[in-house]
């Protein structure tokens, strides 16, 4: 018999960051809105590497204070916006590798393990210079593998809740396909033990459709100058404009970029990989927390799910839930964990500069209450949400 995981809506509070970063003020908004439960982004005031320990115990305490107040959870930590800028765990340096994993990494961890939360992260990304050269990516892959085998270790040997690693809609940040995530989890899990899961956020596939492998006709068309397709590495850039100067030709010049299309077969996605559903049918399974944004699929603008929004956006309520229910019927993957018991569906809207207060909160109010028809009452069971057994 299929267990289905709880389902809880949650709300990420970046929506806060610089405006309402008093611990206070976004706990009682959160209420005000109708959500028990958070996700608490590095982004609004406690990111390690400019908070010193005093500043990070005074807001843990805060948080604890008024959360229990109000009856709120803080069911996840988030890695935010600073340290998705930066290379990070695959950074060139090592040190600055090593820095992210000790004094970033492990101190949100230890936050998180205070307050019995699940926590999530994104914190890397592979320089072009790694990219172009197949033996060195494959060892920065497999350096990013060790670091977070040694994380999930470290995050395991004091709490028991889920961590797990976002994916993300272009090349130079894996995962970022299907089978690439399946790749990490799976290989992450052989180097320790305890699981690392996924973060599946429903806007991150709006990248992909530009890296699919492209076809001999579309290279031979790119070569004559008609089209231009993404071919993945510099050196097949080089070599089509060397037929494009007809320095080469052309025939000769499609026979050697498609054989380093598999040489570089990293650089490249799939249909599949374009679509949420089926990234939420495939892997919703193993993301305890799933991020929310609507889209209209060309971009991961993070709109809210406000009426404006969904009149053009692809994310629909029961999909997403339908979609989920396909992973736990269907998933036959092996060597991936145990799935999630449960999945917090977490809003995670981004807000302009400047927009008015006013605005942000009465999009917020729209959006939550658009996923309460949905998730009406907070740790009922995916079956129980869709009226099946």
């Amino acid at each position: 018999m299929i267990k289905y995981p709880k389902i809880y809506l949650a709300l990420d509070n970046c929506f806060a960051s610089k405006r309402w970063t008093k611990p206070s003020d976004w706990i009682a908004m959160v209420k005000n809105l109708g959500v028990y439960y958070i996700e608490a982004s590095a982004d609004n005031e406690i990111d390690p590497l400019y908070m010193d320990k005093s500043n990070l115990n005074d807001w843990s305490k805060s948080v604890k204070n008024e959360a229990d107040s109000a009856g709120i959870h803080i069911s996840n930590f988030y890695s935010g916006h600073g340290t998705y800028m930066t290379t990070g765990l695959s950074h060139t340096d090592i040190r600055v590798r090593d820095r992210m994993q000790n004094d970033w990494i492990k101190p949100m961890m230890d936050m998180a393990t205070k307050f019995d939360a699940g926590m999530g992260f994104y914190c890397h990304a592979f320089d072009s210079s790694v990219l172009q050269n197949p033996d060195l990516y494959q060892e920065y892959v497999l350096d990013l593998y060790n670091r977070l085998a040694v994380l999930s270790e470290y995050w395991s040997s004091t709490n028991k809740n889920h961590l797990s690693i976002e994916q993300m809609y272009t090349p130079h940040q894996i995962p970022w396909t299907i089978n690439g995530s399946i790749d990490l989890i799976r290989e992450v899990n052989k180097l320790s033990n305890s699981p690392i899961y996924i973060t599946i956020d429903t806007g991150h596939q709006s990248g992909q459709h530009k890296f699919y492998k492209p076809s001999y006709e579309d290279i031979e068309a790119t070569c004559l100058g008609n089209l231009n397709v993404w071919v993945g590495s510099d050196k097949c850039r080089d070599i089509i404009g060397k037929a494009k100067n007809k320095s080469i030709n052309v025939s000769v010049a499609i026979n050697e970029i498609m054989d380093l299309l598999e040489k570089y077969s990293y650089l490249f996605a799939s249909p599949q990989d374009h679509d949420t559903y089926k990234w939420l049918s495939e892997l919703g399974g193993y993301s305890p927390i799933i991020h929310l944004q609507q889209t209209t699929g060309k971009s991961s603008s993070h709109l809210c799910f406000d009426n404006q929004s969904n009149k053009d956006g692809i994310i629909e309520g029961k999909k997403v839930l339908m979609a989920i229910v396909e992973c736990y019927k269907d998933s036959n993957i092996t060597g991936m964990p145990t799935m999630c018991n449960e999945i917090h569906l977490t809003l995670e809207p981004f807000f302009g500069t400047a927009d008015y207060t006013s605005d942000i909160y009465d999009k917020l109010k729209e959006s939550i209450e658009y996923w309460r028809k949905f998730i009406p009452k907070d740790g009922l069971r995916l079956d129980k949400l869709l009226n099946f057994n």
